[in-house]
């Protein structure tokens, strides 16, 4: 065999993978089913909450939130979006976009703020968890789906699935930067006067890394936003369904208005956050 007869394939790696993906269906598809109920559920109920409560609820909501953390102008601008996406006909999908969107971060935060505090705090871990970071944050969002649907089916659930490991790497990469940022003297002093670990982490290096902390929570839920277009191919709801139904019937109009919707309601999202982080 030639090694250098690059018109052949040499490494069947996709068959492999194939291999790899059906065994894991095959073997451990109740065990991947069980894994997402705690992401069921709580879809579900954001989505109750969302849906259910009268839009100008929503609004007063989002609009308080804003003239808290953003100011007036913000405010103006969150309830103008909210008023322009309910006269689009898109309040519903707008709402269940949130949910996913809001259950993508939870589950995004609950896993990425422990692990970037450990790889803040060992080199170790940090370097070996970097390379999943890289690959992570390298890899297409579309691959990301075909793996997804065979192990959980699809849905909106499989698209916040696709969506949190998408979206996972800020949060990691940018709590651990926080941790690494603290001054090593305050840590230093911390321990002089007979703090323990847990006691500096708590009250030392993590409220100092809290603005870097809440910069990477900003920026997941960019990522998880970007998302919702790709994670409407594989059956999850949203403001994804009219760009990807306008895509398919080439209807440009029904496509830029989703969009629209998407691109304003990140910003306003973008905006309370950065708020409340400062």
């Amino acid at each position: 065999m030639n090694f250098f007869n690059f018109e052949e394939q040499l490494i069947p790696l996709d068959e492999w993978i194939q291999a790899f993906v059906d065994w894991l269906v095959l073997n451990y598809r109740g065990f991947f089913q069980m894994l997402k109920s705690p992401i069921e559920f709580s879809l579900e109920w954001l989505e109750w909450f969302f849906t259910t409560l009268p839009p100008l609820v929503i609004i007063l909501l989002f609009a308080v939130a804003a003239w808290r953390y953003a100011g007036k102008r913000v405010t103006l601008f969150t309830v103008l979006t909210f008023l322009l996406v309910g006269a689009l006909g898109l309040w519903d999908e707008t709402m269940t976009t949130l949910a996913m969107v809001v259950s993508s971060v939870f589950f995004c935060a609950l896993a990425g703020i422990p692990l970037g505090i450990m790889a803040g705090r060992s080199d170790r871990f940090e370097m070996y968890l970097r390379p999943c970071l890289d690959a992570m944050q390298t890899t297409p969002a579309f691959v990301y789906l075909v793996p997804v649907v065979m192990l959980f089916s699809i849905g909106t659930v499989s698209g916040i699935l696709a969506t949190i490991v998408f979206s996972l790497p800020p949060i990691i990469r940018l709590t651990s930067l926080g941790i690494r940022q603290v001054h090593p003297e305050l840590i230093e002093a911390s321990l002089a006067f007979g703090a323990t670990s847990w006691q500096v982490l708590r009250r030392v290096q993590f409220p100092l890394a809290l603005p870097s902390i809440m910069a990477g929570l900003n920026q997941t839920l960019m990522m998880a936003l970007s998302m919702v277009v790709i994670a409407a191919l594989i059956g999850a709801g949203g403001l994804g369904n009219p760009v990807v139904q306008g895509l398919n019937t080439l209807e440009i109009g029904l496509a830029t208005v989703g969009g629209l919707a998407i691109v304003l309601l990140a910003m306003v999202l973008d905006r309370i956050t950065q708020g409340f982080g400062r």
